[in-house]
């Protein structure tokens, strides 16, 4: 059985690709992966929900995006 955890107190880091001038910017709370988990939000919503994703998930997903596997926007 899975749980949500509570992330009302995760230290968020911005990715460093976001840069400084909004626009699309993901954070991430690296102190949950010893967990199990790597949860994921959208800085400007940051009361907003929170994905979180097993790590080789994560790292199949990173994988792809670095091989633009989901094409540009």
């Amino acid at each position: 059985m899975s749980t949500t955890p509570d992330l009302s107190r995760a230290e968020w880091v911005k990715s460093s690709y976001s840069g400084n001038g909004g626009g699309n910017c993901v954070e991430w709370a690296p102190a949950y992966v010893t967990s199990g988990i790597i949860p994921v939000r959208d800085s400007k919503d940051p009361h907003g929900p929170a994905l979180t994703f097993e790590p080789s998930a994560w790292t199949s997903f990173i994988a792809a995006v670095q091989h633009n596997e989901f094409g540009t926007v």
